[in-house]
């Protein structure tokens, strides 16, 4: 009878250890594992109906999370998203989110590491873990008035930054979608929604244009090269060089040329601050060719080409081509070859020649907030490096603002704001379309704000007529007269 009870005993124990270790394995080593399999619906209704944090620019709420009255507790909203379509992304059961709700997603889901506390209080008064508030530093006029300047039917982009701190005060595109579209609660309707964005062409809900498209940045370029001649000291505004009307690549047959609708064509001689007021190529790639490869290659590097940048959305790296020939490296010169650049690349360099030299991280969060509204993180400048010396910078201003009373950006020019600018023409191969680019500065004599217009694929008279003025409309809205 001891034997029989002492068996049972041994069993019974052994069965209640093996039930004691399955559920520490289930729920310890394997509960991530268990959350992201597939059939785990209940974790997705969970995850994906939550209710998360709000994102918001100048208090109000871009995007947030509202009570549902489907499966799903909560619904993911977006207020004005044409305008921020890109820049919030889009919050679906369907794909992992994009956006700031993929980049700030351990902030709105209240998982990041600074609301450990608050998930501890959660766990001991049974109330839901609550998502934090991200603020942004966008201004919503600017960027209403950003969006409403690109005129429809055109791939354009226009950045404003604050040169100080580095901060994005609007950020717009065209073409755009509405985010509701992709937030919806049904796999089917996504599918269908999808497709009906991406048949517009040059649109993608995944590809925000300011900061994802690369493409050949003409003659805004030349601020690299201008950044090496000067930094060089072979070089000054003053310096006298040949602008012959074209050149003749070598180790080819190939004609480089300056722009034949310009004004290059009235000076076979002229110092580098006209050659720079009207962007004539083949000083330039001249000068390129008699420096080398190396001095344009660390110029435009410590620009940040080459490099990936967080916003903390990804900034899609620029491109500097390596172990170039003579004839790549003349034409890599003037933005052309396989060079290419985001427009936030440009702005940023942009900022840096404003700043004295010194370029600025930019950002688009002011501050994150907990669910009690205090602060967890607040956006401090952030300074990335000094690509040039504040003598360069000052060279390089004085020949930006040429540009404007001179030269090819004469369509920024305003009686009230001295204006700082380069502008710049993206050859397209094979087409007669172009990228038409302008970037600058303001007050040029005081810099508080830079701006970046960019347009893809866009005849050249539309371009040419687009950018400067466009330009020219936010300096006025933001700079106070």
């Amino acid at each position: 009878m001891n034997n029989a009870i002492r068996h049972t005993w041994v069993v019974s124990v052994g069965l209640f250890m093996a039930l004691f270790i399955a559920l520490s394995v289930i729920q310890v080593p394997m509960t991530d594992e268990l959350n992201a399999h597939p059939n785990n619906v209940r974790q997705m209704y969970q995850d994906r109906g939550a209710d998360r944090g709000t994102i918001t620019v100048d208090g109000e709420p871009i995007a947030e999370s509202v009570p549902s009255e489907t499966a799903f507790d909560y619904q993911r909203v977006y207020h004005e998203p044409q305008l921020y379509a890109g820049i919030t992304g889009f919050y679906s059961i369907a794909e992992p989110p994009t956006g700031l709700e993929s980049a700030m997603n351990e902030y709105l889901t209240g998982q990041s590491d600074s609301q450990f506390f608050d998930r501890m209080a959660s766990l001991f008064t049974g109330s839901a873990n609550e998502g934090a508030q991200v603020e942004l530093t966008l201004d919503p006029e600017l960027q209403q008035l950003a969006y409403d300047t690109l005129p429809d039917g055109e791939r354009g982009s226009i950045i404003v930054t604050d040169i100080e701190t580095g901060e994005i005060r609007a950020m717009a595109t065209k073409p755009s979608f509405d985010t509701n579209e992709l937030a919806v609660h049904s796999t089917s309707q996504f599918t269908e929604n999808k497709a009906e964005i991406e048949s517009v062409e040059g649109l993608s809900p995944y590809y925000f244009r300011p900061i994802n498209s690369t493409i050949a940045p003409g003659s805004t370029f030349k601020l690299v090269d201008l950044a090496a001649m000067l930094d060089s000291g072979d070089y000054s505004p003053d310096t006298m060089m040949d602008n012959p009307d074209q050149i003749t690549l070598p180790q080819s047959q190939t004609q480089l040329g300056n722009f034949f609708g310009g004004n290059c064509h009235t000076s076979s001689r002229a110092d580098l601050r006209f050659i720079t007021a009207q962007s004539c190529n083949t000083p330039f790639a001249e000068a390129a060719m008699e420096m080398g490869e190396d001095p344009i290659r660390e110029a435009a590097e410590s620009f940040g080409w080459n490099s990936e940048t967080q916003i903390p959305l990804t900034v899609t790296a620029s491109h500097f081509p390596e172990d170039l020939t003579d004839a790549a490296l003349a034409q890599s010169s003037i933005g052309q070859y396989d060079v290419t650049a985001t427009p936030m690349q440009i702005n940023m360099m942009t900022m840096a020649i404003a700043n004295g030299g010194t370029m600025m991280q930019p950002s688009l969060i002011e501050s994150v907030r907990g669910s009690d509204l205090q602060v967890i993180e607040q956006h401090e400048p952030e300074e990335m490096g000094q690509p040039i010396s504040s003598e360069v910078a000052d060279e390089m201003t004085e020949l930006m603002i040429a540009a404007v009373e001179d030269g090819t950006a004469y369509r920024a020019q305003n009686s009230s704001i001295d204006i700082a600018a380069k502008t710049g023409t993206g050859q397209i191969g094979g087409t007669d379309l172009v990228n038409s680019w302008v970037t600058g500065f303001a007050p040029a004599d005081d810099p508080q704000y830079a701006v970046t217009v960019a347009y893809e694929r866009i005849v050249f008279e539309t371009g040419t007529g687009l950018t400067a003025p466009n330009m020219l409309t936010m300096f006025e809205a933001v700079i106070e007269e």
